[in-house]
């Protein structure tokens, strides 16, 4: 069982707890109930005019789709992803139904904000995810074809961590976060 830090600055345990593992433990599945509460936290999730602009292809050990997905990892990231319970390939769709607009700037900011809520929902229910884009995205889009408008943006593995959280991990401070985008160089 993960150790849980006092929270940092006050913030939810959920959010000081959370960590990108680099070590998942094979043995754990993510079964259809956490899959189908995973999905739904990202379906609640905020975006511009409600467009819901993202979409997930998913895929478990096991399972027939899993090797479409393994199979395009880039070495860096095939040394830990394949080991979680759960590989989510997350799309977005950038073209405004509806709309004379061909391009949403928006998307992307959308489909983040879904893969926070998964992130918080992963922590609420003792799964880790780490987010990552080291993968071959020609040949993934190739294997996966997408319908027209949708692109792959990145993936998340989730699971159970092996192992705790890095000690003493280091943030920019908030100071620093209101600052920097002014500060001189």
């Amino acid at each position: 069982m993960r150790r849980v830090p006092e929270p940092a600055g006050g913030i939810h345990p959920l959010l000081a707890g959370r960590f990108s593992p680099y070590r998942f433990d094979p043995s754990a599945a993510v079964d259809d109930h956490a899959l189908r509460l995973l999905l739904e936290a990202a379906r609640w999730a905020p975006s511009a005019g409600n467009s819901q602009p993202w979409g997930f292809f998913a895929s478990r050990p096991g399972e027939p789709d899993h090797e479409r997905v393994v199979r395009h990892l880039a070495p860096s990231s095939a040394r830990w992803a394949t080991d979680a319970g759960l590989l989510v390939v997350t799309l977005t769709r950038r073209r405004v139904e509806g709309t004379e607009l061909l391009y949403s700037e928006f998307a992307d900011y959308d489909l983040g904000q879904a893969i926070a809520h998964m992130t918080l929902q992963a922590e609420a229910l003792g799964l880790a995810s780490h987010q990552f884009r080291a993968f071959d995205m020609e040949g993934l889009t190739k294997e996966l074809d997408p319908n027209p408008d949708w692109s792959i943006v990145s993936m998340v593995a989730l699971g159970k961590a092996v192992g705790e959280p890095p000690e003493g991990r280091d943030r920019r401070s908030v100071a620093d976060l209101l600052s920097a985008p002014w500060a001189l160089a």
